[in-house]
């Protein structure tokens, strides 16, 4: 059999088919079809069709997986601070002791989850160490993720959408947190959903807030109602809310001029506004969202708590978190203020949000993906 081959070989004949016959099953071959299209060999290769279908699967996991890198990123200083200190600590599986906890409440104020934070789940780990519910270091963090992520969703950090007709959005904040940027952010969210979204440009003292929304709203594509100069910002809500309902827009976003809660007649000026908007459209503001500067540590918990109480505030944004690369910012204020965050800002472009999931944000704080080993044991 072996001397037939090398005879083959030899025989003037064979030396001009054999190359293509070596190569018609390979990438050569596609275009060996041209040429031979009645070679019942080479007609209907196979291979075409089987790169397209990896590409189109594969699309929503870079998505997820995009979401808690970023995250993980944006909160590094935390997250690193958990592996080494935290992490290290917890993780050997040892009896746990008052010692261990003494340690493991150390670490965590490191870790800048804050005292009220620290305070609260060194009251439970205690209790559960009493109790007996948890006895080796390898149970604690299961236990922190779950206490975490059940007291991050307690009040639920989806938008409240009107049953029927705009669902209206007041955005309010003090002036340098980011509040017009934040709103178109929050406007390109919703158009990504493939919502009808107008933006009522109703902080009227600052000419170039409304003019950054008409600016932003061509790009982010969605109509901006504005008046005249100087205009009553009462006015403008409620053109928007005309505007909307003729439209029949999803959402209607309502930008607000920044203000202190200690500034008596622009509080009013507020109520003014949450009254106009619920005569024309029931239920109207359905949501109103404080824009908080992720940086600004306990001023943003302070703004938090003096706006809930003079502007019914519903929910958060904490823009700029990618800039502090802290995770403390938003367990401090779900501890203190008690208000959910609805969005986070990852960064300074239009998709640069997104609506805060307590789940992949506690993965990400102790950098452990959702779905590994413990996640959801107590």
């Amino acid at each position: 059999m072996a001397l037939g081959f090398f005879k083959k070989k030899a025989d003037p004949q064979t030396p001009p088919e054999a190359p293509p016959e070596k190569k018609g099953g390979g990438f050569f071959g596609l275009f060996k079809k041209k040429d031979d299209a009645g070679e019942p060999r080479e007609a209907a290769p196979p291979a075409p069709p089987q790169p397209e279908a990896p590409e189109t699967q594969a699309e929503p996991a870079p998505e997820k997986k995009g979401i808690f890198a970023r995250l993980t990123k944006a909160i590094s200083k935390t997250s690193m601070i958990f592996r080494r200190k935290v992490m290290g600590l917890v993780g050997l599986g040892k009896k746990i002791d008052a010692e261990t906890l003494d340690k493991l409440e150390e670490a965590m104020l490191e870790a800048d989850l804050g005292v009220a934070t620290t305070e609260h789940l060194m009251e439970v780990l205690r209790g559960a160490w009493k109790n007996a519910t948890i006895e080796t270091t390898d149970q604690i963090v299961p236990f922190i993720r779950k206490d975490l992520k059940e007291r991050l969703t307690r009040r639920g950090n989806s938008i409240s959408y009107a049953p029927s007709g705009p669902t209206v959005v007041l955005v309010v904040g003090v002036n340098g947190v980011g509040k017009t940027t934040s709103i178109a952010k929050i406007a390109r969210h919703f158009v990504r959903e493939g919502k009808k979204v107008v933006l009522a440009a109703a902080d009227t003292f600052r000419a170039a807030a409304v003019k950054q929304l008409q600016t932003w709203s061509e790009r982010i594509g969605c109509e901006v109602v504005a008046g005249a100069d100087k205009a009553d910002p009462a006015s403008v809500a409620y053109k928007g809310a005309e505007r909307a309902l003729e439209l029949k827009a999803d959402v209607l976003l309502v930008d607000t001029a920044g203000r202190l809660h200690t500034q008596k007649n622009l509080m009013d000026e507020l109520t003014k506004i949450t009254k106009v908007l619920g005569n024309k459209i029931p239920g109207a503001p359905h949501e109103t969202i404080l824009v908080l500067d992720a940086t600004t540590g306990q001023n943003a918990v302070t703004q938090a708590e003096m706006f809930k109480a003079a502007a019914s505030v519903s929910g958060l944004f904490l823009a700029k978190l990618d800039g502090t690369a802290k995770g403390g910012a938003v367990l401090t204020i779900n501890e203190k203020v008690a208000v959910p965050v609805k969005f986070v800002g990852l960064g300074e472009g239009f998709d640069d949000i997104q609506p805060f999931n307590a789940e992949t944000f506690v993965d990400a704080l102790f950098n452990i993906e959702n779905g590994d080993t413990g996640s959801d044991a107590a």
